[in-house]
């Protein structure tokens, strides 16, 4: 460990700051993506590394928040069981989900065909006799599409440290990301941001602060004087919004 990455962990040890958190989080989602990837490799078809990686961020968290550098263990082997297991207990919930993920896809298609047939957003009520749904259906259709969506604002980190240790020592290669690596996530990034900025002025709202803010959905609640059912129900519209805009531009790029 570099001595200006240790300065880094005990700064935040000292003053608990978000945007050193926030750095150091940066500096190991690469071993995120390892371990989800790892895991990949024997699950169902079913299974998005994505999604499996949102898990897995939340294990990456839990273990900043508890890792003592003066223990002298490495963090990549401190965390490595706190990822994993986060990353598990996402395999787990998911087990019992390929229909509820199915019913997903589906009300997603609904979404994109209506979208380009009328020119316009449907509203809940035309996707509700798209799919032939009663109103109480459709709510818990897209309660379901809010659940199985870990949203993950940015996918591509690389380990910025610059150690040149072997990859026994940091279970993933160090080198640095090439042009067309750093080109792809900027394209990504830009995206996201503008199917983001799309959306109408409330969900962007409540994706900003759930996202961007870390906020529960009781702490918007809060701020926006709605209750958190009604929170829920923006997140879920916002959700597949999104996934529909992204799925239209990744086409229009592509073809």
């Amino acid at each position: 460990m570099s001595v200006e990455h240790g300065e880094l962990w005990r700064s935040y040890r000292e003053a608990r700051d978000p945007s050193i958190r926030d750095r150091l989080v940066e500096q190991y989602l690469w071993l995120v993506r390892y371990v989800a990837g790892r895991l990949m490799v024997g699950l169902p078809s079913h299974f998005d590394q994505g999604d499996l990686e949102g898990h897995g961020c939340f294990g990456l968290l839990e273990a900043i928040e508890r890792y003592d550098l003066e223990r002298g263990v490495r963090f990549e082997t401190y965390a490595i069981p706190w990822v994993r297991g986060a990353c598990l207990k996402g395999v787990k919930a998911q087990q019992w989900a390929p229909n509820m993920r199915k019913r997903v896809r589906q009300l997603e298609k609904a979404h994109e065909e209506l979208a380009q047939a009328l020119g316009r957003e449907p509203s809940d009520d035309e996707l509700a006799a798209h799919l032939s749904l009663t109103q109480a259906e459709m709510q818990e259709r897209m309660a379901e599409a809010g659940c199985l969506t870990v949203l993950s604002l940015e996918e591509s980190y690389h380990d910025a440290e610059g150690e040149g240790t072997t990859l026994a020592e940091r279970l993933a290669d160090p080198t640095a990301p090439s042009p067309t690596t750093l080109s792809e996530e900027a394209e990504r990034r830009d995206l996201l941001a503008a199917a983001i900025d799309s959306l109408p002025p409330q969900e962007r709202l409540v994706i900003s602060l759930f996202y961007y803010e870390g906020l529960l959905a009781r702490e918007i609640s809060e701020i926006l004087n709605l209750s958190q059912a009604r929170i829920s129900q923006i997140h879920s519209r916002a959700i597949l919004r999104l996934r529909g805009k992204l799925s239209r531009m990744k086409r229009i790029l592509v073809s």
